[in-house]
Formats: C-alpha cells, structure tokens, sequence
C-alpha cells in the first residue's frame, strides 16, 4: 500500500473512531433538550459574546509573549491568527492548528526576522501558562471533583509506579546510547525553549495572571451555557468543569478533540451535579456549538480572507522544504514540523 494511502488511512481512522464512540454513547442517552424560551436563546447568545471576549484576550497575551521574544509581529496578527489557530485544531489531529499558525505568521514576518521553532515556542509558553493556571484552578477550585474520584487500590498504584520505574530505566539507557544525538536534539531545541524561559520573570508572572483571567472568563461561557438549560452550577462548578475538560484538551488528540472532551465534560457535569446526568448531553452539545462552532467558521474566514487560504499555507510549507534542504551539513539545523 502506498505511503500517502496508509496515511490517509490513519487519519481516517483517527477522524472515524472517536466520532463512533461519540455516536454510540449519544445514542444511549436521552433525546437532548435544547433552548427555545427567549432568556435560554439569550445565554447562549451572552455566552458566544463572552467567549469572544477570552478569544481576544488569548490574542492580546500572544502578541506579547511574541514582543517578548523579539518576533516583530503586529497586534492585528496575533488577534486574527488565534481563531485560526483555533479553527486548525477544530478540522486536524494532533493540533495542528499551532503548526497552522506557525506557518502563517512566519509567512508574514519579513525574512530573517524569526525562524519557525521561535515562533512555535511561543505557542509552546502559552500551553505553558495554560497549563500552569489550569493547574491552580484545578487545585484550588475543583475540590468538589476531585471529591468524587475513588482513591486507587493499591495493586493499581504498584503497577503504576512499576510502569513509571521502566519508562525511566529505558530512558536513562536510550540517552546514554544516543547521547551525541540527544545532546544535537537539546540543541536544535533551543529556539523552541526560549520564549519559556522568558516566563521566569516578573513579565511571565503577569501573563499567569492573565492566563487566570481568561480561564475566569472561559468558565463563566460554561457558568452561562448552564443556565439556558436551567442546570444550576455556580463559578466553582463551571471552574472546576473547565479545568478538568480543558486539562483533558491539553492532550494531543483527534480533531476537535473528539472522544477526549465529549468523555471530561459528561465526567465532570455528573461530578459536579448529580441531578444533572439528564442533561449532561444536552450540555456537550450546546458547549460544543459555543465553544467550536463559531471561532471555526471565523478563523477560517480570515485564514482565507487575510492570509491567502490553502494556497499560503501550501507555499509556507514549500519554502519550508526548501529551506532545510539547502541548510548547511553543520551548525544549527531548523525543525520543520509537519501539518
């Protein structure tokens, strides 16, 4: 079979899989109960606008994480590239939507100004801060969920640390085999851990801040979403499922996160609210149609109005080959992800 069919095989069944799994589990559930009262039809509204509001916050912590590491891109790129973003990791696996964005602002950026792996560390340093702030959140907030998870048994907690043990040990052996290639790969990564190291400074502390702002405001498109369905969850509620569905999203999965968010959300909403198992379908829907819908069909408008479309990205990734491929045997190579 050739190489480009079994790829395109995989990503059928990466795309394919999920959605099953998604189906079969709506399918054993009640018929979902929609908004159709004035004021549910207006939270929904109040929620998209909310979301909005996070959306271009995430934009505005963009551009400066970018001034940040001395990449000269303007406020009106990092706004527009973060619904792009978005909408990338909507329609591909594994996130691509970071790679998306890569290329699009490396594509705008006069020459030499930065190379890929820095811009890219930038996305990385936001996962960071998510990751940070969720982090706190979760700790902080979401003791209510937490309350609800059953300690392990003892048998599971030795296999764990077992399997921990190994991964270590083989680790330890593959760095101490390939360690010339190791010490090469920790170099070609500088450029990519730049902009996180930029965060241990008082400038990294306010983007925390930030970063715990627009986890505030995305929980409160949550909180909103819940009251057009007359499902009562207070800030803490809406937190502690925010932070647990978007940890869950931090994994590289399919696209839209199919499976892995549909699987946080119902988990949490009946962690939360053990009257709320009824309408924890209707929920999923409604938090999906806020949370991807719109930003989808917005950042693929301005990819195509802004940014040229699937023809931009086509001539990124070309240059991209070209690039590599002329680079000298020696010195400092670039890592040129794949979208």
């Amino acid at each position: 079979m050739p190489k480009l069919t079994r790829r395109n095989l995989l990503l059928l069944v990466v795309w394919l899989v999920p959605i099953a799994g998604v189906v079969w589990w709506a399918t054993k559930q009640k018929a979902p109960t929609l908004p159709s009262t004035f004021g549910g039809i207006m939270a929904l509204v109040g929620a998209l606008g909310v979301y909005a509001v996070a959306t271009l916050l995430r934009g505005e912590r963009w551009t400066r994480i970018l001034h940040r590491s001395e990449i000269p891109a303007s406020r009106a790129d990092s706004y527009a590239l973060t619904p792009i973003g978005y909408m990338g990791n909507n329609v591909l696996p594994a996130r691509g939507g970071e790679v998306l964005r890569t290329f699009l602002l490396d594509a705008k950026l006069p020459q030499g100004e930065a190379t890929k792996r820095t811009i890219l560390g930038t996305i990385l340093a936001e996962r960071v801060l998510d990751a940070i702030a969720l982090g706190i959140i979760l700790v902080a907030l979401a003791s209510s969920l937490l309350a609800h998870l059953s300690a392990p048994s003892t048998a599971i907690l030795a296999l764990v640390a077992g399997v921990v043990a190994l991964a270590l040990v083989a680790l330890a052996i593959a760095a101490l085999r390939f360690r010339e290639r190791l010490v090469f790969v920790l170099r070609s990564l500088i450029p990519l851990l730049k902009p996180c190291r930029a965060l241990l400074s008082i400038h990294g502390c306010a983007l925390l801040a930030l970063s715990l702002v627009i986890w505030v405001v995305e929980g409160t498109v949550y909180l909103v979403v819940g009251h057009s369905l007359h499902l009562h969850l207070s800030l803490q509620d809406a937190l502690a499922i925010v932070a647990f569905t978007n940890v869950a999203s931090l994994i590289p999965a399919a696209p839209g996160y199919i499976g892995t968010y549909d699987a946080a959300v119902v988990f949490a909403v009946n962690a939360v609210s053990t009257t709320a198992k009824h309408l924890s379908l209707s929920y999923l829907i409604l938090l999906r149609f806020v949370l991807f819908v719109p930003i989808t069909v917005v950042g693929f408008g301005l990819m195509v109005v802004r940014y040229g479309g699937l023809a931009r990205i086509r001539a990124a990734r070309a240059d991209a080959r070209e690039e590599a491929h002329h680079e000298p045997s020696t010195g400092e190579h670039a890592v040129v992800p794949a979208a």
